[in-house]
């Protein structure tokens, strides 16, 4: 599928301020490579509700439809999370958007940086060959299952059906098939009926995958795993609540939440984001990291054949890194704002 338009959701906090700086790398690619492509913007999060009382409207619904892929910075608000009681919040376009656009697979990479090993807080041979990639379900589970709050007991009710497994374990599967071939499925099967169906779903499947090797992990091992033998893992599967929990802590190994990019497939729908929340105490002030949604930007380009300008993108951050032009939350003492980082990668591209 060409890619001709893409749909921009700068959403809250310091989401529009990296979806500036992926927005210059993305326009000097263009400008590079004399590509022609439609870029429009929509509203999300606490933004949208602000401008409209709606955290995700029926305008950005459409924006998205009509897209060929979704670029989002961040979504989420401190009035709302210090406000348990709140109707309407902006975590609600989130989900929406998502299940709205059958966004059912959330892909995360989690790469090392050489260059950012003296920075890291683990030893340097914790971190050596740890290269691998998160597959959550996005649309299921405890996140979408039936809700009831009373006044001394609440619940969410956590549903899966056998179809919701099979689509992202398939993906799973042949994402490992062209890597090491080998698929950790973390759950906890001791304890819950949905982990249950999952393994057993997944055992089946793995009859047509057999080249690769599958291994079975419950959710509290493999949080342990991830810190003390990272390098174990090559393709990780996991729900909705556990791939929320294991990437978010998968980002410690590469030293900041915002080195990390993903991306959420559909069958007719791609986003792509940095996996960083809005950062709220950060907003406005041009010292958030941006290269998670540039990382973003460059898986895009990648997934829609630009392999060349994906490599560009690759070969500008790795430099950067390398020259130690880094934000605060990387390089604290010497620290580069935002907005210079993405000029740098961007005049990095250019020559």
């Amino acid at each position: 599928m060409p890619l001709n338009k893409i749909t921009i959701l700068p959403g809250d906090g310091i989401g529009p301020e990296v979806i500036a700086q992926g927005l210059k790398v993305l326009e000097a690619i263009r400008l590079k490579y004399s590509h022609q492509w439609q870029v429009n913007e929509a509203l999300i999060g606490a933004t949208a509700i602000d401008q409209t009382g709606d955290p995700f409207p029926e305008a950005s619904l459409h924006a998205c439809q009509q897209a060929d892929a979704i670029l989002l910075g961040a979504i989420g608000d401190p009035k709302y999370d210090n406000n348990p009681s709140a109707t309407v919040r902006p975590e609600q376009g989130l989900l929406r958007m998502r299940k709205s656009l059958g966004l059912f697979a959330n892909i995360r990479p989690v790469k090392i940086y050489e260059s950012l090993l003296h920075l890291s807080v683990f030893k340097p041979e914790t971190l050596k060959d740890v290269d691998f990639v998160i597959y959550r379900e996005l649309t299921g589970g405890i996140y979408f299952g039936d809700k009831i709050k009373e006044e001394t007991w609440s619940s969410d009710l956590c549903l899966y059906h056998r179809y919701e497994i099979e689509r992202i374990a398939h993906l799973a599967f042949k994402q490992a098939m062209s890597r090491k071939k080998k698929v950790t499925l973390v759950d906890k099967a001791n304890v819950l009926e949905t982990s249950r169906l999952w393994r057993s779903v997944v055992q089946e499947l793995a009859r047509q995958y057999p080249e690769v090797s599958v291994d079975y992990m419950f959710i509290d091992n493999a949080a342990m795993q991830v810190i003390l033998y990272p390098a174990r893992f090559d393709v990780v599967l996991c729900d909705n609540l556990f791939g929320d929990i294991l990437s978010d802590e998968a980002s410690v190994l590469s030293g900041s939440l915002g080195m990390l990019p993903s991306s959420s497939k559909g069958e007719m729908s791609s986003l792509y984001e940095p996996i960083h929340g809005s950062y709220p105490q950060a907003a406005g002030k041009d010292i958030a990291n941006p290269m998670a949604t540039i990382l973003s930007v460059e898986m895009m380009l990648r997934d829609f054949g630009f392999v060349k300008e994906a490599e560009d993108i690759i070969s500008a951050v790795d430099r950067c890194i390398e020259e130690g032009y880094l934000t605060e939350d990387l390089r604290p003492k010497i620290a580069r704002k935002c907005s210079e980082v993405g000029a740098r990668i961007v005049s990095i591209i250019n020559k």
